[in-house]
């Protein structure tokens, strides 16, 4: 099972605990739908206090636990505050040392815009990458000198600690770690649910010190960079090893070893990203999509993509083309 706690403290904003809460749970529940033996998840609020806890916008929320007594969690989520942060950073200062001994035992935990600062107060950040709330860029670098804010980005991950800078962002933070849990079908199909006209992609949009799948096998990123430059090829991959002067067998376990999965896996994943883009973003056809990743079958794409994301590319395209570009009867005629 895994388990997932969001703080509430009165100055919340209620949105960036009701939308990792609905995203992670419909996760869970499509998982299990297609596996029984997919882990269940736990979402918990927790307050300061048990029981009912009104937000300043009228909203009352229930604690089922206690911030003090925290059971062993996969993720922490520290929602946004709204307006000034403030009187939270006050409020929150005694449970600072509860919340280092949490990022101390690996929790992931992630903070919502201005939330950072939880963050920040703790010592968390000094001198690791983050980000915030853009209408607090100023006075946070002021705050925190010693935190390394990263403006451009609206992810940052450092170890387990993550930062989002809005509400929209935490929403690609956790269609990424769904991923992770539950895999890329169970995840493509929740980010279809969930607005994937406008998401981006976590590693699009994530500062990461030590970003997943990093490694130092140099023949391993030699072999990475080979695929890219041949994936809209009729790649030939018993060529790969000899190029790389290494043999097939040690080629594969060394590849599997630093990015885990194969050097097939790993072709078809740059593929499948590509093609999500094409589809959304052109009106090329299935077969000018496929011969443009190198297939030369427009079917075998077909299966490629619906056994990587869950639906075909015709269904995804739907599911994307309403708000990127206009419909028929509102184009203006020549």
């Amino acid at each position: 099972m895994f388990t997932v706690a969001a703080l509430i403290y009165p100055d919340a904003l209620a949105t960036s605990l009701t939308l990792p809460m609905e995203i992670l749970g419909a996760a869970a529940q499509t998982a299990r739908s297609l596996n029984r033996s997919a882990p269940a998840l736990e979402f918990l609020l927790a307050g300061d206090t048990v029981g009912a806890i009104t937000l300043t916008n009228g909203l009352t929320l229930h604690s089922r636990v206690s911030q003090w007594e925290l059971p062993e969690l996969d993720l922490l989520i520290l929602p946004a505050i709204w307006r000034t942060p403030t009187p939270t950073l006050r409020a929150a200062k005694p449970w600072l040392a509860q919340l280092q001994q949490i990022a101390a035992a690996g929790t992931r935990i992630c903070s919502v815009g201005t939330a950072s600062c939880l963050l920040a107060e703790a010592g968390l950040l000094d001198g690791r990458p983050a980000t915030t709330h853009w209408n607090y860029f100023e006075r946070f670098t002021r705050r925190y000198p010693q935190v390394h804010l990263k403006t451009r980005h609206l992810i940052t991950q450092s170890d387990n600690i993550y930062c989002v800078g809005s509400v929209n962002s935490i929403a690609d933070l956790c269609v990424h770690l769904v991923e992770g849990w539950y895999g890329g079908r169970i995840a493509r199909a929740v980010e279809h649910q969930f607005s994937p006209e406008i998401r981006q992609p976590f590693q699009a949009a994530a500062w990461q010190d030590a970003p997943q799948g990093r490694h130092h096998d140099e023949t391993v990123l030699l072999a990475q960079q080979w695929l890219k430059d041949r994936m809209h090829t009729a790649v030939a991959l018993q060529e790969l090893a000899p190029a790389l002067g290494v043999s097939a067998r040690t080629l594969h376990r060394r590849f599997r070893l630093a990015t885990g999965m194969t050097a097939q896996a790993y072709l078809n994943a740059l593929r499948i990203n590509t093609a999500r883009d094409l589809l959304r973003r052109s009106n090329l056809s299935m077969a000018e999509i496929a011969w443009r990743l190198g297939l030369q079958d427009a079917s075998y794409f077909s299966q490629l993509f619906r056994r990587s994301t869950g639906v075909t590319p015709g269904q995804y395209r739907e599911a994307v083309r309403g708000k990127l570009f206009d419909p028929p009867e509102n184009r203006a005629v020549p």
